[in-house]
């Protein structure tokens, strides 16, 4: 049986230590950054470390598109704040040595859910 790329990258600890540093890219973007003022970073950081996982077939909690949908229709996310958290998750990604087709595929699902999470 052929392993997921959650398996292949170690796991949800790996997936942590990767969104932990997403995030410190994505404070500091002045594209995104304005986004988590206010935000209760560590319970972020869990949900986006599960939704990651999920998206590379982890364990987690499956993500329907229409809970997808309600935590972000207040968010305002346009088009290119959405592409600016692609770039920097996929860099992320590669910076912690997540082969180049698992970035690939990671980000066609993500890309895949845009119109959900773009409201503005």
């Amino acid at each position: 049986m052929a392993l997921t790329i959650y398996e292949r990258n170690g796991g949800f600890p790996a997936i942590r230590r990767m969104i932990a540093d997403f995030y410190e890219e994505a404070l500091d973007s002045p594209v995104i950054g304005h986004h988590f003022e206010n935000i209760e970073m560590p319970r972020l950081m869990d949900h986006q470390t599960r939704f990651v996982s999920f998206l590379m077939g982890g364990p987690s909690a499956s993500y329907s598109d229409e809970h997808i949908a309600r935590v972000h229709a207040n968010r305002g996310i346009t088009h290119e704040e959405f592409d600016e958290m692609v770039s920097l998750l996929s860099e992320a990604m590669a910076d912690h040595g997540f082969p180049k087709d698992d970035i690939a595929a990671v980000l066609v699902e993500l890309n895949r859910r845009e119109s959900l999470i773009v409201t503005a």
